[in-house]
């Protein structure tokens, strides 16, 4: 991947007017690789967060928690491989002799991958790293974070919505972190007529490791779905 990317990055720069064209290029190259890397890991849930946790915060130890008792249960733990939850994720992940997988992305402020990572990937599309998130994971655990974390959050419920991806376990981890922004979401998304009230059961919110894992596995004994 990173002989592509370097092999357009040169003829970019050799011809300017070529750029748009051969990016791509590049972004079939990372999706190639990516599709490629991933195709074999076997079923896995990706956790989110916030890379600003510290590891002495309530929630990053929890994340390492939740990672262990994820790959007991044979799953992959995918997260997008800097510091934070992210982190947390890949060490509880890396400790539990589990696959620890990084998708990480080209940013000023994350300069490399978090070490707990045993299977990384390198982005430097953000749209590309995103479809891997989705398409490999059978659930999403979503621990508190910033911008980036609710991106992928609202993005995950609106494909699920809108019937573009089948519908998984969406977990928010902290009740009392998400508890004001689902409170939002009753008393004003849903009462503007924004959404369907049932639209509230796209998500669940817990606040114990074990909790987690009860739900992703109540989910898929479920005949409808397969793990």
């Amino acid at each position: 991947m990173v002989k592509r990317q370097k092999l357009i990055e040169n003829l970019e720069a050799e011809d300017p007017k070529s750029e748009d064209p051969w990016r791509v290029f590049r972004i079939m190259a990372e999706f190639v690789d990516g599709f490629h890397e991933l195709s074999e890991i076997g079923p896995a849930v990706s956790i989110f967060g916030s890379a600003r946790t510290d590891p002495k915060n309530k929630y990053y130890k929890d994340a390492v928690k939740t990672a262990e008792l994820l790959v007991k249960e044979k799953f992959a733990v995918i997260t997008g491989g800097g510091p934070g939850i992210m982190e947390a994720g890949n060490k509880g992940a890396a400790q539990a002799k589990g696959k620890s997988i990084g998708l990480s992305i080209d940013l000023p402020m994350e300069t490399k991958t978090n070490p707990f990572v045993n299977h990384p990937i390198n982005f430097h599309y953000f749209f590309c790293r995103k479809v891997m998130f989705v398409k490999y994971a059978k659930a999403f655990v979503i621990f508190p974070g910033g911008f980036g974390t609710l991106d992928e959050l609202f993005e995950s419920l609106t494909l699920i919505q809108t019937h573009r991806m089948h519908k998984f376990p969406v977990i928010l981890y902290g009740s009392q972190f998400w508890n004001g922004i689902v409170d939002w979401i009753r008393t004003k998304v849903i009462e503007e007529g924004n959404i369907d009230k049932s639209d509230l059961d796209l998500f669940r919110v817990v606040d114990k490791p074990e909790e987690v894992v009860k739900k992703i596995r109540d989910f898929y004994k479920k005949k409808k779905y397969k793990r």
